[in-house]
């Protein structure tokens, strides 16, 4: 059996079985999904993340392209109780180190009790505890990636479906889901995916109808540029967010936000609608909450079981924004018409709060 270690913050080390051979470090998650580990392991919001799946079985039902939310491996590594070959041959492909048989109840109570922490992941015929420790030694805290959105935004901008009807949306890419560029594509819009550092001129040259800042890694104090943007811009251009955008959607109108002892991963999470009562299922991955929106918002969703922001809408500006992920994939759908709130405010609309009952 190849050796495997994983190294956790505080010194202690789990032993398991080595299935794809590596080091790596990075801020030790859990999702509870039981289902779409093609769609967790290509999302950009995992980057410099150690990924645990709760389910024990992941691979079950193959590995298809068509399901990838971007076109690599986005955690540092992946730890489970069993991983089948079809996903180990797919993450030896993308050179990303995977551990199994390892009793992941008790990685995600560690977690949970202690919150998320850095680890150092080694595996190999060759390693030994020690390499694991000496890669958690040099693991940083995710508020200490300050420019992560560099390496999972475009380069340049890039236009979907130019010869569409609907509106402009301008993108700001920080990490964005494919599926979330799809959504928009299917309701006809014309998407401009900008790079998360875009200044005021790239957006102008766009003329959006929206500026919608996208999901991503990492801390959103570190988003200055997009939170710029936002404050440029929201007076008088509707703006969206999801996930990462609705916290630096906060961040830009004077609100703050603050990091969550384990986050929320996985795909029942229940969000409770104010206004109509109802509660709705929803899938999630973030680390990072909306601590007070500020003035010019206010929280129109929250979490059952926390009570944390899930919806924020402006006052006197025309703002959405979603903590969770309206897209699915994986997921429920009970919030697909996020996207349709989001275009009607085009047209000066108002948007619903959550899909109106039959």
């Amino acid at each position: 059996m190849t050796a495997a270690y994983v190294a956790l913050e505080g010194g202690h080390v789990l032993e398991g079985r080595g299935r794809v051979p590596g080091t790596a470090r990075g801020e030790l998650v859990f999702t509870t999904a039981y289902t779409g580990y093609e769609e967790s392991l290509t999302d950009p919001s995992y980057e410099e993340q150690v990924l645990t799946f709760s389910y024990p079985l992941i691979g079950n039902y193959g590995v298809r392209e068509e399901r990838f939310e971007d076109d690599q491996v986005h955690p540092r590594a992946v730890l489970a109780k069993e991983l089948t070959e079809d996903v180990t041959d797919w993450l030896e492909s993308e050179g990303v180190p995977a551990i199994d048989h390892l009793d992941t109840r008790e990685i995600v109570t560690d977690i949970r009790d202690q919150g998320a922490m850095k680890c150092g992941i080694a595996v190999g015929d060759d390693v030994t505890e020690d390499d694991a420790l000496e890669q958690l030694e040099a693991c940083k805290a995710m508020s200490d990636h300050t420019d992560i959105g560099a390496q999972v935004s475009v380069e340049e901008p890039v236009v979907h479906g130019a010869d569409n009807d609907g509106p402009d949306v301008a993108l700001v890419d920080c990490g964005a889901k494919g599926s979330i560029i799809d959504s928009l594509l299917e309701r006809e819009a014309t998407v401009h995916v900008l790079p998360y550092d875009s200044d005021v001129a790239d957006v102008e040259a766009v003329d959006p109808d929206v500026l919608f800042i996208s999901n991503g890694p990492g801390d959103p104090a570190n988003y200055e540029d997009a939170a710029a943007l936002v404050e440029t811009f929201v007076e008088d251009t509707p703006v969206a967010g999801i996930c990462l955008g609705q916290q630096i959607v906060a961040r830009a109108l004077g609100g703050t936000t603050e990091k969550m002892t384990f986050g929320h991963r996985g795909v029942n999470q229940p969000v409770l609608d104010l206004e109509s009562g109802r509660v709705v299922m929803t899938t999630q991955n973030h680390g990072y909450t909306v601590a007070d929106p500020g003035d010019h918002l206010e929280v129109t969703q929250i979490n059952v079981n926390d009570d944390t922001p899930e919806g924020i809408d402006g006052i006197e500006y025309d703002v959405i924004t979603r903590q969770y992920h309206p897209e699915a994939n994986p997921g429920p759908e009970d919030t697909l018409d996020f996207f349709d709130d989001v275009l009607a405010m085009v047209d000066g609309e108002p948007h619903r709060a959550v899909p109106a009952d039959d």
